[in-house]
């Protein structure tokens, strides 16, 4: 049974839930091979600035990192001095951008949206902002779903933070929202 623990911030529009990934005891995190594949992408348009170690990429833009996908209107792209990458993705279909990624040794995918998707290579954390939903993909099916203002999961530990606020549409005052479907294994080892 997925452990669900409720927080409230010191900002009574907020709620902050913070879950144990789904209660998955298997340990499945994102894809450490992702990590080492190179970048690929393909705009509109791209600006690159070596001094600065960035790259700004505009205009249909489609990003792969091994199993990783980050589509957006506009996605800057920063090395970072460990060597690892940082991406910031903005506007998309619907005005939002979109990332997938898979989970290490399991079918299953991490997919969301929102406004912005801020990824962090230094920490491999993923920050959904503005209209956030993130989705757990079994296959090609989707098997749980959470939704709110900002979403921040961590991809080394598999624990992720929803947070709502009342001006999230679709959101009952500040309240999160999210379907999270029992999985086989964890049923048959409660015996209940």
């Amino acid at each position: 049974m997925p452990k669900i623990l409720l927080m409230r911030s010191g900002f009574p529009s907020f709620l902050i839930l913070a879950v144990s990934l789904w209660g998955l005891a298997g340990h499945a995190w994102a894809e450490r091979a992702d990590r080492a594949q190179p970048l690929v992408f393909a705009a509109d348009a791209a600006r690159v600035d070596e001094a600065r170690r960035l790259n700004i990429l505009s205009g249909n833009v489609e990003i792969t990192k091994g199993s990783m996908v980050v589509r957006a209107d506009k996605v800057e792209v920063r090395q970072n001095s460990s060597g690892s990458q940082s991406a910031v993705a903005t506007g998309g279909a619907g005005g939002r951008a979109y990332f997938r990624q898979k989970r290490e040794g399991v079918n299953e995918f991490i997919e969301g949206e929102a406004l912005r998707i801020t990824y962090d290579g230094d920490s491999d954390t993923v920050l959904f902002a503005g209209r956030a939903v993130m989705r757990r993909l079994s296959g090609s099916t989707a098997a749980d779903q959470v939704s709110g203002e900002s979403i921040t999961y961590d991809n080394k530990t598999g624990v992720f933070q929803v947070a709502g606020s009342a001006g999230t549409p679709g959101a009952v005052k500040g309240r999160v929202q999210g379907v999270i479907t029992p999985r086989a294994d964890n049923a048959a080892g409660q015996g209940r």
